[in-house]
């Protein structure tokens, strides 16, 4: 929102500098982004051309003798087809920014002849698109003065960064209320409009809306005006206006653009002549088309109201004017509409067809209902003013009056929200000055919203009036009191393992990597999700059309990615949320990665440490499985109660993957190298492993009384190591041979491993042995024969429980 200093001044009386006044502004919510003081404009003066002859050496140029007031005319070359001796205009001298070129000029030589500066145009200075000479000023203007004081130039421009819920700011008067109430200076009213009206408003207006769409067009106000003469707008509201970026286009079109900005009401001027039979406001016909102001043609749908007559679409209410009903230099009679639009279906029409107008933006969100009719009589009087005419009465369709919001606020909400000790009569007053009738005494005050404040809703918004305006600076910075124990827990235990997961993978020589939550459905079937309330409304694009089941789609497909760009070796991981339903138990927090290529824990590429003949060797399943138990330590889970078994989901080489688990039921993860038909279905090629952790699916860590370290427990008996070796069939796992031995005595057993796999005609047909090496760790006392061959049965007796295993001889 921008507006020059002098248009503030109009609506507020004050003597407050430039700098008080954008404190000020900033003070009480509205902050300032830029302040253009104008300064590009000091240097150039009134000067007059004393004399202009032709150049010697350039036809269309002449050397020019210019009086700058100081008596030492300088030589000044310029191309101006109204350059002439005795014209009086606006002179640049040597080494001036011009910021209608964007260029520095500086002394230098044309066609052999010195110019010491340059007479300018207009459009050189910005001040409009006049190229056609140089400016020419009355012989009177006072040469060797401030050009830009004469012309108005040095008119201070700011811009503040409104924000959505502040729409009565949207205007310059609404921001003189504001700092008015500030006690920043005095709000100046204006005398309302006063003219004579000669007969009634034609054509007429109906508001054809269904019963329950009425609220898409809640008032429509138009008027009449006869014999207007329709041309340049006056040289005040034309500097305004391009001070604030906007280009003066006519009387009528810059009245409705001044209003806009000066008064927060958008308007819309209708050629009387070109409107056919009367207007009707209605939802659009699917498939009708508008050529719009801008000269685009836009295709419309019921969704969008519109105002139309016998021609057809004249105008997208709210937002922008069609061509065809403009007004240019012909006009004669014209129809001035104000009206109010619902706010959420003018945000909708406006985005649906890529529309940004000031009017758009206003009233998407919220423009004052009681100054629908006021406004519509200021916008008459600027017409009477600047192009004559006579008004005919006003015609207001389907307004029914603005029924104030009534909001109980009790004073001590103040000191409750804010901390601060407001006297209860400075926040009534606050209130009162900002707009709001404030009855009642006592505890609890009956606040009625104001028209232009559709963004209050409940007490804290007045509690937010008040604190904007005393002061948000004079809430002392207070720290928040410590509300629990010395290194009490703050992450919880799932954003704990999070970080912990990241940093474990990261120390492997793993990228992170952020992949969509959404992918294709192809993509989401072949990892076990398509399910259809899993699949989007409102998709961004065609192939991100369902939220992902798993990591991996998105990884793999950023593995190829990279080795499309010749980066083949990659490792990646992300942690973060998969999604098996709708609801919130649903979503899981999941551990991915990929490797590719050589890009295993020792290095990639083809290095002579990377392989035994030289180069790298390829990621496998084993790979995978270090990464997935890597995760899992890293998240405190008990690594003795983790077991592995062959096999895994469908997407992954059903003889070189495996899944993980804590007993038979908690399914921990997965991991092992990926089918052939998935690699193919996702375009993706090279050697691939990967793997999937749940880290939701890890119980929580047991509750320990204190957080201090067990005291350390040594045994002072020698530990003692013994062999087994057991025959089993070839599809039993070791790990079950492991668990079997390790569950034999927990106390005493503190490690079993398997240190030989053995596989021949001697131990029979499917048959093989495998050998572990049993850790015994002796607590309380040295054990004897006895005790080892008590402790040999029971490992040998859970061994052929658990496998069919026997001891082999």
């Amino acid at each position: 929102m921008k507006f020059t200093l002098s248009w503030l001044k109009d609506h507020l009386d004050t003597d407050a500098t430039l700098d008080e006044i954008c404190e000020r502004l900033t003070a009480i919510g509205l902050e300032v982004e830029d302040v253009d003081d104008r300064a590009a404009y000091a240097p150039f003066v009134i000067a007059k051309i004393v004399s202009a002859v032709p150049h010697p050496e350039a036809d269309r140029l002449k050397v020019l003798s210019v009086d700058q007031g100081d008596g030492k005319p300088l030589q000044v070359i310029c191309g101006a087809p109204n350059a002439r001796a005795g014209l009086v205009g606006a002179f640049a001298p040597a080494n001036t920014y011009i910021p209608g070129l964007d260029i520095t000029i500086s002394v230098g030589k044309i066609r052999g002849q010195e110019s010491h500066g340059m007479m300018c145009s207009e459009k050189e200075l910005n001040i409009s698109d006049n190229h056609d000479g140089i400016i020419d000023l009355p012989e009177d203007a006072p040469i060797g003065t401030s050009f830009a004081a004469y012309a108005g130039l040095n008119d201070p421009v700011i811009e503040i960064n409104l924000t959505p819920n502040r729409p009565d700011c949207a205007g310059v008067y609404g921001i003189a209320r504001d700092l008015a109430a500030s006690g920043l200076g005095t709000l100046k009213t204006a005398a309302a409009p006063s003219f004579k009206e000669d007969g009634k408003t034609t054509p007429t207006v109906t508001l054809d809306f269904a019963e329950e769409d009425k609220y898409l067009c809640p008032g429509f106000a138009l008027r009449l005006v006869k014999g207007v003469k329709n041309g340049a707008s006056p040289v005040w509201m034309q500097k305004r206006l391009n001070a604030i970026g906007l280009r003066p286009i006519n009387a009528l079109v810059d009245m409705t653009n001044y209003l806009t900005f000066d008064q927060g009401r958008p308007l819309h001027v209708f050629d009387a002549a070109k409107v056919k039979g009367n207007l009707v406001v209605r939802r659009a016909k699917d498939g009708e088309t508008v050529l719009a102001l801008d000269e685009r043609e836009y295709k419309l749908n019921p969704s969008n109201v519109v105002i139309a007559d016998d021609n057809g679409v004249e105008s997208i209410g709210g937002i922008m004017g069609g061509e065809h009903s403009g007004c240019d230099e012909n006009t004669v009679d014209v129809l001035i509409e104000s009206a109010l639009w619902d706010l959420m279906n003018i945000a909708k029409s406006g985005r649906s067809h890529g529309i940004i107008t000031d009017a758009r933006y206003r009233f998407e969100r919220g423009v004052d209902p009681e100054y629908m009719v006021p406004g519509l009589n200021r916008a008459t009087e600027l017409v009477l003013d600047m192009c004559g005419g006579t008004p005919a009465e006003i015609s207001v369709t389907g307004y029914d009056g603005y029924t104030a919001k009534v909001i109980d606020f009790p004073v001590s909400e103040v000191k409750r929200l804010t901390g601060l000790d407001i006297p209860a009569s400075e926040s009534r007053t606050i209130l009162e000055r900002l707009g709001f009738d404030v009855e009642g005494s006592g505890d609890v005050l009956k606040v009625s919203v104001p028209s232009w404040r559709p963004d209050i809703e409940g007490k804290a918004d007045l509690v937010e009036e008040v604190l904007r305006i005393h002061g948000v600076d004079k809430v002392v910075a207070t720290p928040l009191p410590s509300m629990g124990a010395v290194n009490g827990k703050v992450l919880t235990t799932l954003q704990i393992r999070t970080r912990s997961a990241k940093r474990a993978l990261a120390a492997r020589g793993m990228m992170e990597a952020v992949t969509w939550s959404f992918i294709p459905a192809e993509q989401a079937a072949l990892f076990g999700g398509g399910a259809p309330e899993l699949k989007l409304e409102n998709p961004i694009a065609a192939d991100m059309s369902d939220m992902r089941p798993s990591l991996l789609p998105g990884l793999l497909t950023g593995a190829q990615r990279n080795a499309d760009r010749g980066y083949g070796d990659v490792a990646i991981f992300e942690v973060s949320g998969t999604y098996e339903g709708d609801t919130p138990d649903q979503q899981r927090r999941v551990a991915g990665g990929v490797r590719r290529g050589t890009a295993t824990l020792a290095g990639a590429g083809r290095m002579w440490s990377n392989g035994k003949t030289g180069g790298g060797q390829p990621v496998g399943v084993y790979d995978a499985k270090a990464d997935a138990l890597a995760v899992l330590e890293a998240c405190g889970m008990p690594m003795a109660n983790v077991q592995i078994e062959n096999g895994g989901p469908e997407w992954f080489h059903p003889g070189r993957s495996g899944t993980i688990k804590m007993g038979p039921k908690i399914v921990l993860g997965y991991f092992g190298e990926f089918h052939p038909k998935v690699l193919d279905a996702l375009d993706v090629s090279g050697a691939l492993c990967g793997f999937e952790v749940f880290i939701d699916a890890m119980p929580e860590p047991k509750k320990k009384a204190t957080r201090t370290k067990p005291v350390l427990a040594l045994s002072q008996f020698q530990a003692v190591k013994r062999d087994y070796a057991f025959v089993v069939d070839k599809t039993v796992e070791a790990g079950a041979v492991l668990r079997a031995a390790s569950s034999a005595d927990r106390k005493l057993i503190t490690n079993v491993n398997v240190f030989d796999i053995f596989e021949g005609a001697s131990l029979g047909e499917n048959k093989k042995s495998v050998a572990i090496e049993v850790m015994i760790q002796p607590m309380e006392k040295t054990l004897t024969d006895d005790d080892f061959e008590a402790l040999t049965g029971r490992i040998v007796a859970n061994v052929e429980k658990s496998t069919g295993g026997t001891l082999r001889g």
